[in-house]
């Protein structure tokens, strides 16, 4: 089963519970947990593991070749991105804008375009007992984070098996990054806060999952601030909430210090617990 743990917007503790979830799993059976927001991982400041494999990851770009071209203008038509553009007797590439698609290159009738490597950032993998870790980090100054987010996702396809739990620690949002985080899950938590700004965004990403005709529930954290809009709204559109973690200062002190908060607080253990346990109830459903 796939999991992947969304937020409509970013600091609502996604990280704390995909964290302290895939640990608490990782007591009784195998699990994998994988950080999926390349642009900011931190789920590595949580999980203490041994380094079993890292790699560097590349997506592929044209690279013109000046005394092959004809300047016939089809690499600059196809580009739905304009990644390519033709400026008199000039190709020019932007590799922040491309996508790797592979038209400019396959519709050359010359081969003027071949596609090279060009790194994008670096995946790790570690191992903690029954956890296995998997993170990938953006260069600094690359633009996309889809291609090595989807890279991420084969790597784990790849390297586990179906029966393996695993669990996504998505971007914040509801942009192109969490779109390909979640499209290939069967379960999607949302983690929110009971603010209007965290219920604003909640809505927002609770819109998208419905596009994506996912099943999800809800998470909500720091529980007694704010008011009872996100209860209100779950309970009039049919969204089970799947936990409420209490606006505990304790919890912040743990997670300033980098210390998973199940194993010091028994209220966030039994949350946890009946987290899992409702999560399993609607997909086996």
């Amino acid at each position: 089963m796939k999991i992947a743990i969304a937020s409509g917007k970013g600091g609502t503790g996604k990280t704390t519970l995909a964290t302290n979830f895939a640990s608490y799993i990782s007591e009784s059976e195998e699990i994998v947990l994988c950080d999926l927001d390349v642009e900011e991982p931190n789920s590595s400041l949580f999980i203490e593991g041994r380094l079993v494999h890292e790699e560097d990851k590349f997506k592929m770009i044209p690279e013109w070749i000046e005394d092959k071209c004809t300047l016939c203008g089809i690499c600059q038509k196809v580009c739905n991105f304009h990644a390519v553009i033709q400026l008199g007797p000039q190709i020019m590439v932007f590799p922040e804008l491309c996508h790797s698609c592979f038209a400019c290159s396959e519709l050359c009738p010359v081969s003027a375009l071949p596609m090279k490597p060009k790194k994008i950032g670096k995946l790790k993998h570690l191992q903690a007992n029954n956890l296995s870790f998997v993170e990938s980090k953006l260069d600094i100054g690359e633009e996309q984070a889809v291609p090595l987010i989807s890279q991420t996702q084969k790597y784990v396809d790849k390297h586990f098996s179906d029966e393996v739990i695993k669990i996504f620690d998505s971007p914040p949002g509801t942009s192109c990054p969490v779109i390909e985080a979640t499209k290939d899950v069967d379960f999607v938590i949302l983690v929110t806060e009971p603010t209007p700004f965290g219920f604003h965004d909640m809505k927002l990403a609770a819109e998208t999952m419905k596009e994506l005709k996912k099943n999800f529930g809800v998470v909500i954290n720091r529980f007694g601030i704010g008011n009872d809009d996100v209860i209100e709204y779950c309970n009039e559109n049919n969204i089970p909430i799947l936990a409420k973690i209490s606006n505990n200062r304790k919890i912040a002190e743990l997670y300033s210090h980098g210390e998973l908060i199940y194993k010091k607080i028994p209220e966030v253990k039994n949350e946890l617990n009946k987290l899992y346990k409702s999560i399993m109830e609607i997909v086996v459903r």
